[in-house]
């Protein structure tokens, strides 16, 4: 048997449409050919590497075993080539115009507003784009290329289109106003107590996290998109719930809230990580950003 030849990129990406659109009409229509050049792209595929990459018997197309193991190499490849064509544009470019950067509301305003200070002063001409959002509409915005650069929470996986970094974390700690029932409690607050008790939960404007429940308890909550109103709320003991510790240290302090030992949670890590899309690279500016918020990321 003659060694595999080696496979055009054209080739990859058909064979990855196929699957990613469910047929090889559907991947004809994405990819603008017709049925016939993708079957034949597909046939010319498989004679290259000796091997049958789908099924026939079947009517939609359903991988052989080879198959599973050569489609992740062909995404690989894609990705890979998407990410060097990306750093190719950036490079001949030179500084981008504008820089655009999705952060997750609990990131600390003192440590963005230094990262936001130092590139404007490092890059006056360039301009900057700013979202301020919860959860899963950080990966969304990068994702949809509203914004290039993203400091994510916790909570998603990230796809493979994803370049992601570790960037700090915060300590979470469950609160509660002084004259709230959970904070007049002595010693550690059972969890069946805490779920009678309204629960203050952010929520994003994403659909990624739905039907998701991150350290929901109460059988009652309220579901807010802003992370200053839920701050509100608490001070004002409408309710119980978990804020970043640095947000609420003078408050602590000074006695307007209250830190709640809760059965199952006296304290949590909220992780962050810097992301951008691979085949989307930053340019100079937004490098430097990026560098300059890992470098002063939080440490719990």
């Amino acid at each position: 048997m003659r060694d595999p030849g080696t496979p055009t990129l054209e080739q990859l990406r058909v064979f990855v449409a196929v699957i990613d659109y469910g047929s090889f009409s559907k991947a004809a229509r994405e990819l603008h050919r017709t049925q016939s050049v993708i079957s034949y792209t597909i046939a010319n595929l498989e004679a290259q590497l000796n091997v049958a990459l789908f099924d026939r018997s079947k009517r939609k197309p359903t991988l052989t075993e080879a198959g599973k193991a050569l489609l992740a190499d062909a995404r690989t490849v894609g990705l890979k080539v998407d990410a060097m064509r990306a750093r190719a544009k950036t490079l001949a470019q030179g500084l981008e115009a504008e820089v655009s950067i999705a952060v997750d509301v609990m990131f600390p305003n003192c440590r963005l507003v230094a990262a936001l200070q130092a590139f404007q002063q490092r890059f006056p001409t360039v301009a900057l784009r700013l979202r301020i959002e919860a959860l899963g509409a950080v990966m969304h915005l990068v994702g949809q290329r509203t914004c290039q650069i993203g400091i994510a929470g916790p909570m998603l996986d990230f796809a493979d289109t994803f370049q992601s970094q570790p960037a700090g974390s915060i300590t979470m700690l469950p609160v509660a106003a002084p004259s709230h029932p959970l904070a007049q409690m002595e010693g550690i607050i059972p969890t069946e107590i805490a779920r009678d008790y309204t629960q203050l939960v952010l929520t994003d404007r994403s659909e990624l996290t739905a039907g998701q429940n991150f350290g929901v308890v109460a059988v009652r909550d309220w579901r807010l998109g802003d992370l200053g109103a839920k701050h509100m709320l608490l001070r004002n003991g409408l309710g119980w719930g978990s804020m970043p510790e640095e947000m609420i240290r003078e408050d602590l302090d000074t006695g307007r809230l209250v830190q709640l030992k809760l059965e199952h949670l006296i304290s949590g890590e909220y992780t962050l990580h810097m992301i951008n899309r691979l085949d989307e690279a930053p340019g100079q500016a937004g490098r430097w950003l990026m560098q300059y918020l890992l470098d002063h990321s939080p440490q719990s």
